[in-house]
């Protein structure tokens, strides 16, 4: 891996320093568990995150893991995903789990 330069050290800097001042905090910047950050991605396709935010809370409260996901019913995880559109995305991560 080549060595960062000065000014790529710079802009690194910079970037770092302005996220500490403005960066959002949002509670999927908060977890390293891989099933929290599935659902995240998944829900932030095509939909703004303040729209997000809400739904990613409760889906996370009703289903905690991926065993208690997969344990679902396809009806309920879609219910559960209405008001974020594309209905799609909730089919596919059930199945994934």
């Amino acid at each position: 891996m080549p060595v960062a330069t000065a000014r790529t050290q710079h802009i690194r800097s910079a970037l770092l320093r302005w996220y500490g001042q403005h960066g959002r905090d949002l509670p999927w910047r908060r977890t390293r568990d891989p099933y929290r950050i599935l659902v995240s991605e998944v829900m932030l396709q095509q939909t703004q995150v303040d729209r997000v935010k809400p739904y990613y809370r409760a889906w996370l409260a009703r289903w905690p893991t991926v065993r208690a996901l997969a344990r679902a019913s396809r009806a309920d995880v879609i219910r559960a995903w209405s008001g974020l559109g594309y209905n799609r995305r909730a089919v596919n991560i059930h199945r994934a789990a």
